[in-house]
């Protein structure tokens, strides 16, 4: 790995957000590619990040400051990729269910997501199955559906929610994933998803074993 890009994948495990920017357009102006920078400097860089997280090494907040700084980082990327390239695995479409209006959980898997290779498409919380059925019509492509629900007392809703997406008729071209704190493996296999993550840097490693 070049230096440059070495530089830049050490200040976003460290969450440097300040430097990251000047050190990526810094690689960029050493000729370094703009897709490793992306890859080998902030992907893997997030990818260490969720490991350590997931040992318990670090902390949630530790974790968010590391995803702001590659999003400063991939902003400066962003003219010189080519197209799609940064969300090169595919489309998720993340929401918080309905009558649940917690986004915290939610923001942190958003952004592991993105910084996995994924574009993603974040609908909010208190968010009505209509409005996710209407948004998967409105992007077909999309790879899965990502659902959280942070209290037990919406996770009827959430039940409720992957069993309307499970009679649509595009339910076999889509992958579904839950999360949240009362929620367990064991429900969502009870409530017909496709997969759990117990964390964010756990979401992360799942949607790219769902969308393969």
């Amino acid at each position: 790995m070049r230096p440059e890009i070495e530089e830049v994948k050490e200040l976003v495990i460290k969450g440097s957000a300040k430097k990251v920017a000047k050190a990526v357009q810094a690689a960029l102006d050493a000729g370094c590619d703009a897709s490793e920078i992306l890859n080998q400097g902030m992907v893997e860089a997030m990818s260490e990040v969720g490991e350590q997280f997931s040992k318990n090494e670090i902390f949630v907040s530790e974790m968010l400051v590391a995803a702001r700084a590659m999003k400063k980082g991939v902003a400066v990327l962003q003219p010189h990729l080519a197209n799609g390239s940064t969300g090169s695995l595919g489309k998720v479409i993340i929401a918080t269910v309905k009558n649940d209006l917690h986004d915290i959980g939610k923001n942190l898997v958003a952004m592991m997501i993105e910084s996995a290779g994924f574009e993603v498409i974040d609908l909010g919380i208190d968010v009505p199955i209509a409005k996710i059925i209407e948004c998967y019509r409105e992007n077909p492509d999309t790879k899965i559906i990502a659902l959280s629900a942070l209290l037990t007392t919406t996770m009827p809703d959430l039940r409720e929610t992957v069993d309307a997406l499970n009679h649509e008729d595009f339910r076999n071209e889509v992958k579904i994933m839950v999360g949240g704190a009362p929620i367990t493996k064991e429900f969502a296999d009870e409530i017909g998803a496709d997969g759990y993550s117990a964390d964010a840097a756990e979401a992360a490693v799942l949607a790219k074993k769902l969308a393969a």
